[in-house]
């Protein structure tokens, strides 16, 4: 079980992973063992998430989100599979941790009167520089 906060909790069988060979550098070891971790969470179809939480993951994980409704991460850091599956762990969870956490609304506000007076001001100043930049003419 992955405890994400205190309200969300993800059961083992929703999450599956898979180990594949690193990439990169690693000599020996990065061509005979698996270590790299591919974490896959199926939000789509989880019970524990809100339909709210689940809007804001899809937006939040960007790439990682799969057209079936799926969280694919990728961790591969480190030469060890436990360290590597720990670290993709920690990462799902706190990318569930910020999707549930909601933004505030915005309330809208208006200028006050001296700020609209103010820019009035100095768009007229800039009209009349503007307005002296044309062609002189010959006084004679």
């Amino acid at each position: 079980m992955l405890h994400v906060t205190d309200a969300i909790t993800i059961e083992e069988w929703e999450l599956t992973e898979q180990f594949t060979r690193s990439q990169g550098p690693g000599g020996q070891n990065v061509n005979k063992v698996e270590t790299a971790v591919e974490l896959r969470f199926e939000a789509a179809r989880s019970p524990n998430l809100s339909d709210a939480v689940k809007r804001r993951l899809e937006r939040l994980a960007g790439r990682r989100w799969t057209r079936d409704g799926a969280v694919v991460i990728l961790s591969q850091e480190t030469r060890s599979q436990a360290r590597n599956r720990e670290i993709a762990r920690e990462r799902l969870a706190d990318l569930i941790r910020r999707a549930s956490v909601s933004a505030r609304p915005r309330i809208a506000t208006r200028p006050t009167w001296g700020s609209q007076l103010r820019r009035l001001k100095a768009k007229s100043g800039r009209a009349g520089v503007k307005a002296l930049r044309g062609r002189v003419e010959d006084g004679e």
